[in-house]
């Protein structure tokens, strides 16, 4: 049940992009006049990447200016990149793909008593590109063959058995803690700078589980390197049918979804963000754009700016909450 304060909480710091006013005199036809940068909030492998990529080559065609992809990592799921995106100019010339991290880092900051790196009401929802129930994955050579295998030796083994994730309190710790908070046992975190050098660890042994979408594991579970043990969504996936969900296993309150969206700095003037929903709405239909999200299982969950920002919202205060729940962990 979505806390109501915390919605509009949320949904009071996501401000729409707000239509051009008649006779507006900034010419929508000067955007853009030079090269563009799409911050990545993390390294290359992630949800965010897999995101970022093909709609910036798409962008780069409809807009005719280079989209340069600026995988800018650190600082613990994503504030380091998300915090150079708020701080740049207002002008287009900026932009950020990141995840459903961005409204959680500002209260982990919060309740560490840390100073904020950004808040969101620096941003302005562009367009949503992906959203994707998380998965559980462990190596192929691991012990458990299902959820109920793994919940029992990790109750024999408290704090032992080391999941990766992509920093405190990014979407992939988040979502565990979910997990574990609901199954009642501790594993041991072992953060990374993102889901990309997280999913390493595990292919290396370095790790024993993650957290991760349905796009940066498919081809290692096709390929039999990893296994996956259940589904963070409602419902059950079209990529991986027979994996079920920890509601039908009868865990609650374990639901969480990784997805991905561009954003502007929320002072850039209406006309061009007008240009970049135009932009947008085009790209998520090119058919490159579509093929490397199929393949990868993860198709286009495109929303427009009006629709992302209250998704945005409600998505946003359901983590708070979660959050909250969690309190401080390492």
């Amino acid at each position: 049940m979505i806390n109501r304060r915390n919605l509009l909480r949320a949904a009071a710091i996501l401000p729409l992009a707000r239509a051009p006013f008649p006779g507006e005199a900034l010419a929508q036809d000067a955007y853009p006049s030079r090269n563009i940068t799409m911050i990545v909030p993390f390294p290359a492998g992630g949800q965010a990447d897999l995101a970022a990529r093909p709609v910036a080559l798409a962008l780069e065609r409809i807009l005719g200016k280079p989209v340069i992809v600026d995988n800018r990592a650190g600082g613990g799921g994503g504030s380091i990149g998300n915090a150079a995106a708020a701080r740049a100019a207002p002008d287009g010339y900026t932009l950020l793909m990141t995840l459903s991290s961005l409204a959680v880092l500002p209260e982990a900051d919060r309740l560490f008593g840390r100073p904020v790196a950004y808040e969101v009401s620096q941003f302005a929802p562009v367009a949503r590109v992906l959203a994707d129930p998380t998965l559980l994955a462990v190596p192929a050579s691991a012990p458990w063959k299902t959820l109920q295998d793994f919940v029992e030796d990790a109750r024999k083994r408290p704090g032992q058995i080391p999941y990766g994730s992509s920093g405190p309190y990014g979407t992939l710790h988040v979502a565990m803690e979910m997990f574990t908070a609901s199954a009642g046992i501790k594993l041991l975190h072992v953060p990374f700078r993102g889901a990309g050098p997280a999913l390493t660890a595990l292919l290396g042994g370095t790790v024993q589980a993650l957290a991760s979408a349905p796009g940066t594991l498919k081809q290692q579970v096709d390929e039999g390197k990893m296994r996956v043990l259940a589904n963070w969504g409602s419902t059950r996936i079209a990529s991986f049918p027979d994996l079920p969900t920890f509601g039908e296993l009868g865990y609650k309150d374990v639901e969480f979804y990784i997805w991905a969206g561009l954003f502007a700095q929320a002072a850039v003037p209406a006309p061009i963000m007008t240009r970049l929903r135009e932009a947008m709405a085009q790209a998520v239909k090119a058919p490159e754009v579509i093929k490397t999200f199929e393949s990868a299982g993860s198709p286009v969950a495109y929303l427009d700016a009006p629709e992302f920002s209250k998704f945005v919202a409600e998505d946003s205060a359901r983590l708070i909450a979660a959050v909250k729940k969690i309190g401080r962990v390492e």
